[in-house]
């Protein structure tokens, strides 16, 4: 892989765990892409069979992601998200 391969697949995996943290994705909706679909792969900062991405550490990284591309909308509906998960925790 060279370098430009490596920033896209890193690109994509940053979109991935966005939709999955989300929730516009699911493991169902990837497992049935996968079996019925022509998907090879389906990169993601995260094992989604061990956890959903709403851990603070996977949540920071895609923001900071999502920073440098200037994408704040999405910032914003992360950190929400990762704030929810802190209170849930907390309870």
């Amino acid at each position: 892989m060279n370098f430009l391969e490596d920033l896209e697949l890193y690109n994509n995996a940053m979109y991935n765990a966005y939709d999955f943290i989300t929730g516009r994705t699911d493991l169902d909706y990837l497992e049935d892409r996968m079996n019925y679909d022509d998907l090879e792969d389906y990169p993601l900062p995260f094992n989604p069979y061990e956890e959903d991405g709403k851990s603070s550490a996977v949540i920071d990284i895609v923001i900071s992601h999502f920073i440098t591309l200037e994408e704040y909308e999405k910032c914003a509906e992360l950190t929400k998200i990762k704030e929810e998960c802190e209170n849930d925790s907390e309870i």
